[in-house]
């Protein structure tokens, strides 16, 4: 704990880094508390990776954004100061987290085949699972804003997946998601307004590219996934 306090002092000498790190510190001594230190510091690592595709996606776009901010049990956020002008925007800079989260998550699972470590191996699966849940399509989750390009209508795919996630592993986040998903929920079923018409049109192309894109990388985090979870009791 006392070294914990030290770098949070540190912290504040960083200035407008120091939300992020503090935060950030904050999760990994709360995930060390439960599961371990080594495991807290690299799953803390793997969420800040895909944090970090949303901002350099936000940058690159011109978007004025924050760094991450980083929430025990909720993950973190980057703080977007301005919105995004159109739908492929918001799914560009939505799809850059799963990528380079499922690229670090990749990172993890090279390592732990080439090290046999059983901690790498099981970073790897939390990696691949977190962009997985990510890719539900349903606004507030990455899935969302990059089904917002393809059609808003999809959302209302997310709705069973939410409710089942819930069934199966009850949990308050899953609530909160639900509560934060409602209005994009009742857009999609009631249709989207002629005033909101401009934003979500996107040429078919764009539509083609992203369902290709999304499916992609949800199929391969899907097998990722089920091939770990039937590894790691094997490793423990």
């Amino acid at each position: 704990m006392l070294k914990l306090l030290a770098l949070l002092f540190g912290a504040l000498k960083l200035g407008k880094l120091l939300p992020a790190v503090a935060t950030m510190l904050l999760s990994i001594a709360v995930y060390g508390e439960m599961f371990g230190w080594e495991y807290a510091a690299g799953f803390v690592g793997l969420i800040a990776i895909h944090e970090m595709g949303h901002y350099i996606a936000a940058r690159r776009r011109g978007l004025n954004v924050g760094l991450p901010t980083f929430i025990p049990f909720v993950g973190a956020w980057i703080e977007l100061k301005e919105l995004p002008h159109d739908a492929e925007t918001e799914a560009y800079v939505g799809i850059a987290g799963p990528l380079l989260g499922s690229a670090g998550a990749l990172g993890c699972f090279y390592l732990a085949r080439n090290t046999g470590s059983s901690l790498l191996l099981a970073l790897a699966y939390s990696g691949f699972f977190l962009n997985l849940f990510n890719l539900i399509p349903l606004s507030p989750f990455d899935g969302g804003r990059v089904t917002a390009a393809i059609s808003p209508r999809l959302w209302l795919l997310g709705v069973p997946l939410l409710v089942g996630l819930f069934f199966y592993s009850p949990s308050p986040l899953l609530i909160l998601m639900a509560i934060l998903a409602l209005p994009n929920v009742l857009k999609a079923w009631r249709g989207i307004g002629n005033d909101e018409l401009p934003y979500y049109s996107v040429s078919a192309e764009t539509r083609v590219s992203y369902s290709a894109l999304y499916l992609g990388l949800a199929a391969f985090l899907a097998i990722m996934c089920e091939q770990l979870h039937a590894e790691l009791p094997h490793t423990r």
